[in-house]
């Protein structure tokens, strides 16, 4: 069993636990750990019915470089700090056996993609053809995420959300596709996914611990929990993360988290500016960097060991280009996440947030008001009391966030089914048909009955396609309900999907194409010739009527060369053998006079390029075409290789291909005839020497099937090995030795 299913098991058990301790208590201690980058925070939580109290939070940095990017690469290093952390905790809150825990915003993954198809001659677009055009782009996004990595297993993803970025018609952007018609229609969306690894080290990490984990839940839907509420999550809000080294983003609107990203700077750009501005050791940069928020005088100590005071408007000034970087790329990422346009407001958390000036220079980037930035604290937290050794800091909404979330909202797991296969779904958000979908590998292009076959045709050199009719969309059944992609499903459900109609065939004749021409009146060798008015399909004669078919290519225009009239008067095979009979060997011509023929147009001598006109006259001698064989001895090649040898006192023949003869790139045999002017490759296949196993491949012996003992393998007599060289006339024998069995 999975670690990820006992997972979905534990999830499943904390869910009854928790409405368990509801009904029984009036109080619940919750025991919640931050684990970042730098540091691992644990937190202790009291909850008493919709209100909570922080009753002890305990931070300590990691000793080595455990976790990058979120992720924690260290198990070990990871489980030692939070034992230390549970140690010191429960020496002052008792035993503490169950935790809850959050994947970092860092870890997800953002890809932007796009999905283009052809509408032309379909019905008007409806919401569930872009609901299927939508996940269309969704799967893009995810093969462009496993394009990056070793193993690309689907099942190694969560998609925890995604949003659209335009819809495009016929190339424009326009703001819906509902009830357009075109040629083309294009969504680009932006999504996110977890990788399931994330999951899989947290587990890990507390096992070693000696910690179960109770809920599990994202540490930006933590934040947005407890300072975004579902009342408030129809506005389209930003709120920022911001860290040591990643500043973590996510964006509400319409009710719903629709974008997750990152990145990667944070409080440590404006350390490190302090730190190269006034030569400082970086612990001593950060000590600088904290005494902006309230001194007015900031005491530093270079590494020169001089004592220096500065005004803190003048140290500000020094690192305001960090600031406005700092600013700028989180303002830039909000608006590629926000499909371009300034949300509403933006929250501020995390130690970074209290960067000097960083709201107002946020509010530059986002053209927004002064007061649609803000920095929020723990004290923004609705129904929330502390101790008092417990500062008001926006470092701390996140790990308290971390505890409530997974109180009200612990993501589970839920288990449904997909044209019968079981797939377990990762409760990040409101779950859909198209999130199962995903889950169960079902391709967008398996929603649409297929499209009916199209004619792509070749008349006269241009191309011209014919298309077929539009399949009808598959039909989408929850539990025997008709649904639709966007369908909330529950645990349990039952999902089919049930094939669409492929649509109709394109149908075409020549006569749909083409007109009549005209005539040519020749001789060939003495006999007439009327070349009527000639269609050709695929090299073919073909009537008006004849049906097209796919990649047919369709000419209509009368002799006007010799190479035509033998064209058309079904004489082609003559073509190859006029003049110099030339092949190219490997791309070099080679010319064989032996295989040469000649030409004559009304008894003087021409070339297939000549022109023709009515009346005339055209003869030739032509030369027997050689075989495959024939060029490869003019050119000394050797096909095949054979040798016979004594095998168990039997005359044994071994014959292998040395070469394989390609005619214009396909493989000939020895006795078909090769046409002038050829493209001739010759194809090493096997040209390595005997050996004594060979013999084996060529010959029925066998060993006897209750032989006992050992065997002796001789050539020419003298002891031999099955990977010795042999030549033809070789005597090859293996003696068997019976071995004496006593009772």
């Amino acid at each position: 069993m999975s670690r990820l299913f006992n997972l979905a098991l534990q999830l499943t058990k904390v869910k009854w636990i928790i409405i368990g301790k509801e009904a029984v208590t009036l109080s619940e201690k919750l025991f919640a750990l931050d684990i970042g980058t730098r540091s691992v925070v644990g937190i202790i939580l009291e909850a008493e019915q919709d209100r909570f109290h922080v009753a002890d939070i305990l931070v300590k940095e990691h000793k080595e470089r455990a976790m990058v990017d979120g992720q924690i690469h260290n198990v070990l290093y990871v489980a030692d700090l939070i034992s230390e952390i549970k140690a010191e905790l429960e020496e002052a809150h008792g035993p503490l056996q169950k935790v809850n825990v959050a994947a970092a915003g860092r870890a997800l993954k953002t890809e932007q993609a796009s999905m283009t198809i052809n509408i032309k001659n379909r019905p008007i677009f409806t919401e569930e053809d872009i609901a299927r055009l939508e996940l269309q782009a969704v799967q893009q996004a995810q093969a462009q995420l496993l394009q990056q990595k070793e193993d690309s297993k689907t099942s190694h993803y969560y998609c925890v959300g995604y949003s659209v970025l335009f819809y495009r018609l016929d190339g424009e952007e326009i703001g819906s596709l509902v009830d357009q018609q075109g040629d083309e229609a294009t969504v680009e969306v932006i999504a996110t996914f977890l990788p399931r690894v994330v999951v899989e080290s947290l587990l890990a990490a507390l096992k070693r611990a000696d910690l179960e984990m109770e809920a599990l839940t994202l540490e930006p839907i933590a934040a947005i929990n407890v300072l975004i509420p579902p009342t408030m999550r129809r506005l389209n809000v930003a709120l920022v993360d911001i860290g040591a080294g990643t500043s973590d983003i996510a964006i509400t609107d319409k009710s719903t988290v629709i974008a997750y990203g990152m990145v990667p700077t944070a409080g440590d750009e404006i350390t490190e500016a302090l730190s190269d501005h006034y030569l400082l050791d970086f612990p001593v940069a950060e000590i600088a960097k904290r005494q902006l928020h309230e001194a007015e005088q900031i005491a530093i100590k270079d590494i020169l060991g001089f004592d220096e005071f500065h005004p803190r408007e003048q140290v500000l000034a020094a690192i305001m280009p960090a600031i406005e970087n700092l600013a700028k790329a989180i303002g830039e990422e909000i608006l590629r996440l926000n499909n371009n346009a300034a949300p509403k407001a933006v929250m501020l958390v995390g130690g970074g947030s209290l960067t000097p000036n960083l709201p107002e220079e946020l509010c530059k980037v986002l053209n927004l008001p002064a007061n649609r930035v803000a920095v929020r604290g723990i004290d923004a937290i609705q129904n929330l009391t502390r101790e008092e050794s417990i500062p008001v800091t926006p470092e701390l909404v996140t790990p308290i966030g971390i505890a409530i979330a997974a109180k009200k909202a612990p993501i589970q797991y839920m288990s449904l089914t997909v044209n019968e296969q079981v797939v377990r779904l990762f409760e990040l958000k409101e779950m859909t048909v198209a999130d199962a979908f995903l889950a169960a590998n079902i391709r967008a292009r398996q929603l649409y009955g297929k499209p009916g076959h199209g004619l792509s045709i070749t008349v006269n050199g241009q191309d011209i396609f014919i298309p077929g009719g539009h399949g009808e969309p598959a039909n989408i059944f929850v539990n025997g309900a008709p649904a639709s992609t966007k369908t909330v499903i529950k645990n349990g459900d039952r999902i089919e999907l049930a094939e669409g109609k492929d649509g109709e065939p394109a149908v075409a004749t020549v006569r749909d194409i083409i007109d009549n021409v005209s005539t040519l009146a020749v001789t060939i060798q003495g006999i007439p010739y009327q070349i009527e008015p000639k269609v050709l399909v695929n090299g073919q004669p073909a009537s008006l009527d004849k049906l097209l078919e796919d990649r047919d290519i369709l000419t209509f225009e009368i002799a006007e060369t010799i190479e035509d009239v033998f064209l058309y008067t079904n004489n082609i095979e003559y073509l190859d053998k006029f003049g110099s009979f030339i092949l190219h060997v490997d791309g070099k011509p080679t010319m064989l006079p032996e295989y040469s023929s000649t030409l004559t147009l009304n008894g003087k001598p021409a070339k297939p390029h000549y022109p023709v006109q009515n009346e005339d006259s055209i003869s030739f001698k032509q030369a027997t075409l050689p075989t495959a064989q024939q060029v490869a001895n003019s050119l000394n090649m050797t096909l095949e290789d054979r040798i016979v040898v004594s095998f168990q006192h039997e005359q044994v023949e071994l014959s292998k291909s040395m070469r394989e003869i390609l005619v214009n790139g396909t493989p000939a045999h020895p006795d078909s005839a090769v046409p002038n002017g050829a493209a001739i490759h010759f194809k090493t296949q096997d040209i390595s020497k005997w050996i004594y196993q060979d013999v084996f491949r060529f010959s029925n012996w066998q060993l006897p099937i209750n032989f006992k003992g050992h065997f002796t393998i001789l050539r020419n007599g003298e002891p031999s090995s099955f990977d010795a060289e042999i030549f033809g006339g070789d005597q090859l024998e293996i003696k068997l030795v019976e071995q004496n069995i006593e009772l």
